[in-house]
């Protein structure tokens, strides 16, 4: 199904569940969720601005892709939604909320993510590797210089570290990686790492979620910390025998984790 912007799988009948994915990794990586779950809930699946089939069908940034996704729910009338963001998909959701409100919905999951991506002086809780604003405009210079590069690198630093490696995973999430655009990407990486959801998540609105990978290779344990210390109704759910991407890592157990809050909340 597609709007006049967003390319939208919507499968199953039951409670809203959206599923928003990440950067550079397109609605099929929720495949599993999807699959799992819609004999028991509405799965929404869009593709954002940038990627998969979307692709360049709408403007390029966070808040193009919140309010193309609210239009969606609205226009179908949805309500009781549960939101499930994984790592930009997150940002997604946060814009739209603090764009739209939070009426129509119940709850929302976060997987694996900070508010704030870049690092500052007075924020150490972006990224584990320390990617600051200077930083950070030399990975936006390379992502189409070294795109031939880059796939492989994403998808080895999604999964769990001091794990043995699943090669044959890697190798297809890389693959699917490399199917993208990195002029789009670039566009939807400028946006993102502009955001700062903090004073957001200090006053969120709904129940809060937040699925942990605990050997994560991007957000370290103070993202867990801060979360606990700022966030009102905050739930954490940590997989500790996964990275930035415990629905792929750990699908049964995250699937499980869903259903519940799905049933639950």
């Amino acid at each position: 199904m597609s709007t006049n912007s967003l390319y939208i799988r919507d499968e199953g009948k039951g409670r809203p569940l959206v599923l928003v994915h990440g950067w550079s990794c397109p609605g099929q990586f929720f495949d599993d969720q999807t699959l799992a779950l819609k004999m028991y809930a509405r799965c929404i699946v869009p593709d954002l601005p940038g990627h998969g089939k979307t692709g360049s069908y709408s403007p390029l940034s966070i808040e193009a892709a919140a309010d193309a996704l609210y239009e969606y729910l609205l226009a179908e009338n949805l309500s009781d939604i549960v939101l499930c963001g994984w790592s930009m998909g997150a940002l997604v959701i946060y814009s739209m909320i603090e764009r739209h409100g939070s009426e129509r919905l119940s709850s929302v999951v976060a997987i694996d993510m900070t508010p704030r991506v870049l690092n500052d002086e007075a924020w150490s809780n972006g990224t584990l590797n320390g990617l600051d604003t200077t930083q950070n405009a030399h990975v936006i210079d390379g992502i189409i210089a070294d795109w031939s590069k880059l796939p492989g690198r994403i998808a080895r630093r999604l999964f769990a570290d001091g794990l043995p490696i699943d090669q044959e995973l890697i190798d297809k999430v890389a693959v699917e990686i490399a199917r993208e655009d990195p002029g789009l990407l670039r566009e939807m990486w400028m946006s993102l790492t502009a955001q700062d959801f903090r004073p957001l998540l200090k006053s969120f609105p709904v129940p809060l979620h937040l699925a942990s990978g605990a050997r994560s290779q991007l957000y370290g344990c103070g993202v867990r910390q801060w979360h606990l210390d700022n966030v009102p109704d905050f739930h954490l759910h940590l997989f500790e025998q996964s990275g930035h991407a415990p629905h792929l890592e750990q699908p049964e157990a995250f699937n499980q984790f869903l259903l519940d809050v799905i049933q639950s909340d």
